[in-house]
C-alpha cells in the first residue's frame, strides 16, 4: 500500500490483530495489518499496533522488551486473575511500534490457536478476552487516544462488544470509530460450552448467544460486525450472511474489489461515521 497524499494527518489508529508478519507466518491478515499500518504512517497518520506475544516469537531475534510501567497490572476472567506482561517492538525505517500482549498462562505457549495435534485450545475463548481487555487497558495507561481502531480476523472479535459495552463509558474511547475486517481464516468447530457465562462475569448480557454451547465463529463475527462501526471485507468469499447482515444493518463498509484499492482503504479512515 501506498498513498501519495497526506489526508491522515493527525489521525491516530490502533491496529490489533492476531497476526502480523514479520513476527508471524505470511497469512494474509498477517500482511495486511502490516501493510496497512505501513500505508497510514505514508498517509500521514499515527499508527500502533497489537498482537499477542506467542510462544513462538523469537524474543531476541524480533528485540523484544518488557514495558515495566505498563505491565504489573492483573487482569479478571471468569473471576480469576491473570498477570499482564507488555512488550514492545519497534520497525524504525516505518516508524511503527508493535506491542505485545504477553501471558504465561494464555500466551506463552508455542501455538498460536492449536496444540501440536491440530485441535484449538480449549481455552480460546479466555484468550480472546485476555486479549481484548490486555489491549483496552493498556491503551488506557498509555493514555493514547485513537480515532479509529481497526481489528484483523476473528480472534478480534470481541473488542467491539467490550468497547460498546463493558467499556462503554470510558473518556478515552468516546469518539473511537471501530473498523472490523472480515477474513477467510476462521476457526471451525465451537468455543468453550460457559463462554457466555465468562461475559456475563464482565457485566455483558444479551448479545445473540442464547445457546452458549453453540457459539461458532459466525456467531463471533456477527457480533462483531454489530457492534462495529464499518466493515473492511477484506476477501472474497466470505459468508454470505455476514455480507447480508452488513447491509441490512447498513454498515459503511468496503467490498473485497475496493479494499483491495490502496487509496479505497485510506478515504474509508478518512471519512465521517455516525
Amino acid at each position: 500500500m501506498c498513498a501519495k497524499v497526506k489526508v491522515l494527518k493527525g489521525k491516530k489508529i490502533l491496529i490489533v490483530s492476531s497476526d502480523v508478519v514479520p513476527y508471524m507466518p505470511q497469512s494474509i491478515s498477517a500482511v495486511k495489518a502490516f501493510e496497512l499500518g505501513k500505508s497510514i504512517n505514508q498517509a500521514g497518520g499515527q499508527t500502533r499496533i497489537f498482537i499477542p506475544r506467542y510462544g513462538s516469537i523469537n524474543e531476541r531475534r524480533h528485540q523484544l522488551h518488557e514495558v515495566i510501567r505498563l505491565s504489573g497490572i492483573n487482569l479478571v476472567i471468569n473471576n480469576y486473575d491473570y498477570p499482564l506482561y507488555i512488550k514492545v517492538a519497534s520497525i524504525p525505517k516505518l516508524r511503527m511500534q508493535v506491542y505485545f500482549i504477553d501471558s504465561d498462562d494464555y500466551f506463552k505457549r508455542k501455538g498460536y490457536l492449536k496444540d501440536s495435534s491440530g485441535k484449538y485450545f480449549s481455552d480460546n475463548d479466555e484468550r480472546m478476552i485476555f486479549f481484548t481487555k490486555g489491549v483496552i487497558e493498556t491503551v488506557k495507561k498509555l493514555n493514547w487516544v485513537p480515532n479509529y481502531i481497526h481489528l484483523h480476523g476473528w480472534f478480534t472479535s470481541l473488542f467491539p462488544l467490550y468497547l460498546k459495552t463493558k467499556y462503554k463509558d470510558d473518556l478515552l474511547f468516546k469518539n473511537s470509530k471501530i473498523i472490523s475486517s472480515l477474513y477467510q481464516d476462521v476457526f471451525s468447530g465451537l468455543l468453550n460450552k460457559q463462554f457466555n457465562e465468562k461475559l456475563e462475569y464482565d457485566q455483558i448480557f444479551d448479545v445473540g448467544l442464547n445457546n452458549s454451547s453453540l457459539v461458532d465463529a459466525f456467531k463471533l463475527l456477527s457480533i462483531g460486525i454489530r457492534y462495529s462501526d464499518g466493515v473492511i471485507v477484506a476477501e472474497q468469499d466470505i459468508d454470505p450472511q455476514l455480507i447480508k447482515q452488513i447491509k441490512t444493518e447498513k454498515k459503511p463498509h468496503l467490498t473485497s474489489e475496493e479494499s483491495s484499492q490502496d487509496q479505497r482503504v485510506i478515504d474509508f479512515f478518512n471519512r465521517e461515521f455516525s
